[in-house]
């Protein structure tokens, strides 16, 4: 493991694990939940607010950022540390699912992938190698290799092709990114690490395939999940999770992508995941939707309109500290900004908060018990409420 990263277990239970994550820009500690700030901005969200509801990493996508503002902007304004105003760590996904989302748009060749922007149809072109050129210039503390992803249910045979393409990209990623460790020691951030990503759709067989072939690569500072929470079903998901906990290294983090729903955060620390994120606590908080201790619920309806609860009664984030359900309400009905904005705030300390406590719960040694009852309660009341 590079000097500059270090991982150190501190509490396990069962498969669950809390630990901390050592990086040029600070320590995470594990498990921890990452908001998304897809183009160098979590939505509604300023750094400030980040740090007093207790993120420590965030993440920004390599693929939004290449095609506004530029990665050789936000190199020329110091990386992204600088140009967005914060100081803790920074993961860069290399966009492997943004560009293989775009059915239609896109051409697939051992190569890489020609692909035409969603925002205005120009032409562009992704490879292994000129995406760890536009990581590097993007400048976070860990950078995601670029990998072949397929919808959760693909059938085996198309499965086991992205899988076995997204090992032979990760081979010529790391390639470029040691000549560029050696190269340009100028970088925004001259100290990364790169996390391969383990594919393989359902089938266990080829989960397996992909952990021992990327383990055996290399001695990597920490290791991606992907593929998953596209499609498949729920179980589907954590026995996929479940497979790979199995195959990977317990001494380094583990980091499933793009998965943020707070049942999954649970379940996928209970499976030894350490980092989580997604867009949905954002995304939500934009429609009206929020999370609570007792499940899901949106602020629209109008049971709340003259309701003096905050959001969630046991939350102490600044929305709920300050506002009731009738006043947010009233702020979505009017639309209002502010009211997106104390949502998603709200939602990401919702997360944040989640994970601090079963890093808690992880170092009294009550995980399991906690773990059990935190969803029995938020399973049980979500049904009830959408019923």
């Amino acid at each position: 493991m590079s000097p500059s990263f270090r991982f150190a277990l501190q509490h396990q239970s069962g498969r669950a694990r809390a630990g901390i994550f050592h990086t040029p820009h600070g320590p995470v500690e594990t498990p921890q939940f990452m908001p998304v700030g897809t183009l160098a901005s979590v939505k509604a969200l300023d750094p400030d607010d980040l740090t007093r509801l207790g993120a420590t990493m965030i993440l920004s996508n390599a693929y939004h950022l290449h095609l506004r503002p530029g990665a050789e902007t936000v190199r020329a304004m110091g990386g992204l540390h600088r140009f967005m105003h914060w100081s803790g760590p920074v993961l860069t996904d290399s966009g492997g699912f943004q560009v293989f989302s775009l059915e239609g748009l896109r051409t697939i060749s051992e190569d890489g992938v020609e692909f035409r922007s969603h925002f205005d149809g120009s032409a562009h072109q992704f490879t292994p190698e000129s995406v760890m050129r536009l990581e590097r210039d993007l400048g976070a503390d860990v950078i995601m290799q670029f990998d072949h992803v397929v919808p959760g249910q693909s059938d085996e045979p198309s499965a086991r092709d992205a899988m076995e393409r997204s090992i032979r990209w990760l081979a010529r990623c790391q390639t470029e990114f040691q000549r560029l460790e050696r190269e340009d020691p100028d970088a925004p951030t001259p100290q990364q690490a790169l996390f391969p990503i383990v594919q393989g759709g359902i089938h266990a067989t080829l989960r397996q395939a992909s952990a021992r072939a990327i383990v055996g690569m290399h001695d990597w500072v920490g290791l991606g999940i992907g593929g998953l929470s596209v499609g498949e079903a729920k179980p589907d998901m954590y026995a996929m999770i479940e497979v790979v906990d199995a195959e990977l290294p317990a001494d380094r983090p583990r980091y499933l992508m793009g998965v943020g729903f707070p049942e999954d955060l649970v379940e996928g620390v209970a499976r030894g995941v350490d980092l989580f994120d997604c867009v949905a606590p954002t995304r939500m908080g934009r429609t009206g939707a929020f999370f609570t201790r007792d499940g899901r619920r949106n602020i629209k309806n109008a049971t709340f309109r003259l309701d003096a609860e905050p959001l969630d009664p046991e939350c102490d984030c600044a929305t709920c500290t300050r506002f009731s359900r009738a006043y947010l309400r009233h702020l979505f009905v009017t639309e209002e900004i502010l009211g997106l904005r104390l949502l998603s705030l709200h939602n990401v300390h919702f997360l944040v908060a989640l994970m601090r406590e079963a890093r808690s719960a992880l170092a009294t040694g009550t995980f399991e018990g906690w773990s059990r009852a935190w969803l029995a309660r938020y399973l049980t009341r979500s049904t009830l409420s959408s019923a």
